[in-house]
């Protein structure tokens, strides 16, 4: 049935008032809206929006970007599509999907929309495939383009509303604290205060469905929560939902048994995921991401209805979709770490790091919502925060005073090198570390550029209160020199008896980090590998580029070996060959032996 397009009916003034009174005063209202953007009501009125050349960007040959990004749009083509037998889901009329699981007599809406008026429009359009009740919602997580339409669907009567045991207390703390930070951000990312022409879609939607003075927030608060699962039978249709935390911490995918449908909300969508969101965001585990993926792939799914996105259909498309997804952001977290465990700073590891062709290739990964450059930065920053390691950065110059040096040496006719050495005669110590730094990265092997930035870090030191910063001065200024030098850590170095005590589980683990993705691109290899000793299996499978490393003997396997686990670190650590072991007996080997140390070439450091 094609769906209608109605005009949006009035909700009745109880319920407007309802919604209102669960958050509180305007002002608390503002906060929560903030978290994705939404208009705060200001006493003022905002001035309209201008539409200068400085808004329109596109004026002239459309640049093939904005096509690509144009194109999109036909991803989020408002229309209400019919899944399965029982289950629809309803497209572009908000940022958000709407999903409706029809029962035997009653019915379940997945996810609610951002505003009562959106809402609305998705209760319409449902009321034409059926005049069933609503008795349940299910929130996949507490982002307000997911929840804030609740009450529609009520409908005046009392609704179950499901959600994950953090969801209601994620909601309370984007109201209470870092709302002045993220409400002018939030603006930024959606445009919501850019005219509508210069905004093709909003990446993952076709628009954010709030406007100042005219929608309003029907938020229902959770009346049911559950930590790691959850099974249930709503109008005789049976549920599974289970947490999945990725996007969010409170994230929960909706698993149908009988119909092999699968709803991972925003784990997954037509677009690289927001592994960082530039409104502002606390770090994302992305590994975590990856296991709610791998937990999805273990269904093996028929139909795939993301929160966000048109839904797919048949089992191989699903699953080339899922791995495809999980492995663009394993390929993405493990070669960052990789990098920076060669002692990389995150600019030059965004140089080195991009998605694999046939990953890039993929129309569920152009980068129209998150970015790969965005997320490494993030994952860096989740795993060793904001500083890089390079001493100079420590104490950065400020802004205001950085641009008046700029502008002044931009006149003064002085090479970067000249202005580190004039700046460490006058004893502007920081400028002329920043200075000499900067013209290292013109000439790396420079000693005399070295012996300048050494000698500026050393004077730093001198000044330091702080016996940390004293110490990683003193010691990078002597690296510079050459009077220290600090090794990798060497795992063949370790004790044999603090070798063999140190899990299976983190040298299995390890692997994927270790991985030289860039000689592996055309590669896809499955080794099984048996620990005789401790009775476990593990499966190590390489798929152009990225490492998926899973405890479990492998179905399928290029090569096996079976090694007791303490062999096998000696082995992972350098103090032992493999042939050599398999010449003596302590390992077996079935398969292919080129397959086996091929791949296993592939890790070395």
């Amino acid at each position: 049935m094609s769906p209608r397009r109605l005009r949006t009916p009035r909700i009745a003034p109880g319920l407007a008032r309802a919604g209102a009174l669960l958050l509180g005063a305007a002002a608390v209202i503002a906060a929560v809206a903030s978290l994705l953007g939404w208009p705060h009501r200001e006493r003022t009125p905002r001035p309209a929006v201008v539409a200068s050349a400085a808004l329109q960007p596109d004026a002239g040959a459309e640049h093939p970007a904005l096509a690509r990004l144009r194109a999109h749009s036909r991803e989020f083509e408002p229309t209400l599509l019919k899944v399965v037998d029982g289950v629809h889901v309803a497209i572009g009329e908000g940022l958000a999907n709407s999903i409706l699981i029809e029962g035997t007599d009653g019915a379940v809406v997945v996810d609610t929309m951002e505003s009562a008026e959106a809402a609305t429009r998705v209760l319409a359009l449902f009321r034409t495939v059926t005049a069933k009740p609503v008795r349940t919602l299910v929130y996949t997580h507490f982002h307000p383009d997911h929840t804030f339409g609740a009450s529609v669907f009520a409908e005046g009567r009392p609704v179950e509303v499901i959600a994950h045991q953090r969801t209601d207390a994620l909601l309370d703390e984007v109201m209470d604290v870092v709302s002045p930070t993220i409400y002018p951000r939030s603006m930024r990312q959606f445009g919501t205060h850019l005219p509508a022409e210069a905004v093709p879609n909003a990446g993952i939607g076709p628009r954010l469905d709030y406007v100042e003075g005219r929608n309003r927030i029907a938020l229902l608060r959770p009346t049911r929560t559950f930590a790691e699962s959850l099974d249930l039978e709503v109008a005789g249709v049976r549920m599974q939902l289970r947490h999945a935390p990725g996007e969010t911490e409170d994230q929960l995918f909706v698993w149908l048994p009988d119909s092999r449908v699968l709803l991972p909300a925003d784990n997954l969508y037509r677009s690289f995921p927001n592994l960082y969101a530039i409104r502002g965001t606390p770090y994302r585990d992305v590994r975590r991401w990856i296991a709610s993926l791998d937990a999805m792939r273990a269904l093996r799914p028929a139909h795939l209805v993301p929160s966000h996105s048109r839904p797919i259909s048949g089992e191989a498309e699903v699953m080339r979709v899922l791995t495809d997804y999980r492995d663009a952001i394993q390929f993405v977290h493990d070669q960052t770490i990789r990098w920076m465990n060669a002692g990389l700073a995150p600019d030059e590891i965004v140089e080195r790091v991009k998605l694999p062709p046939h990953l890039a290739a993929n129309p569920w990964l152009a980068q129209h919502y998150g970015r790969v450059d965005w997320s490494v930065r993030s994952i860096h920053a989740g795993q060793v925060g904001w500083f890089d390691g390079d001493a100079a950065r420590l104490f950065p110059v400020p802004p205001e005073e950085r641009a008046r040096r700029l502008q002044a040496l931009a006149g003064s006719g002085r090479t970067l090198a000249q202005e580190a050495e004039r700046a460490l005669a006058a004893g502007e110590l920081q400028w002329a570390a920043e200075m000499a730094d900067a013209a290292l990265r013109l000439a790396p092997g420079d000693a005399g550029l070295r012996g300048t930035k050494a000698r500026a870090l050393t004077a730093l030191a001198g000044r330091q209160e702080s016996a940390n910063a004293r110490n990683y001065l003193l010691t990078a200024a002597g690296e510079l020199t050459g009077e220290i030098a600090i090794a990798r850590r060497d795992p063949s170095k370790l004790p044999l008896e603090q070798l063999h005590a140190f899990p299976i589980d983190g040298f299995m683990r390890g692997l994927t980090v270790r991985l030289r993705a860039e000689e592996a691109l055309e590669v896809e290899r499955t080794i099984g590998f048996e620990f005789t000793d401790i009775g476990r299996h593990w499966t190590l499978a390489v798929r152009r580029g990225v490492a998926e490393v899973r405890e479990g003997r492998p179905e399928a396997a290029d090569a096996r070996l079976a090694v007791s686990a303490d062999r096998w670190k000696e082995i992972a650590a350098g103090l032992r060959g493999l042939p050599a072991t398999l010449v003596t007996g302590e390992a077996r080997l079935e398969g292919s032996p080129v397959a086996l140390i091929s791949t296993l070439r592939l890790f070395r450091d």
